[in-house]
């Protein structure tokens, strides 16, 4: 199926901009942490994972998709 992947830097600078570290991402994502941490690490996942930790930073899949 579709995969994305997160952009390391650009993930960084959203959490940055939403003053929220890991733990406060799951916890708005209610991801399980594994997959937050696939996330984080710049694995392949899928897109409504990608899609929900965009919404717990308030932005968009665009400003943290890896090019």
């Amino acid at each position: 199926g579709d995969i994305l992947k997160a952009n390391r830097k650009k993930l960084q600078i959203a959490m940055a901009q939403a003053c929220m570290n890991t733990e406060d991402v799951q916890k708005v994502s209610e991801l399980p942490r594994p997959t937050l941490n696939n996330v984080i690490t710049g694995r392949n996942v899928r897109p409504g994972t990608l899609g929900r930790v965009a919404k717990a930073l308030g932005c968009k899949v665009t400003e943290i998709l890896e090019d």
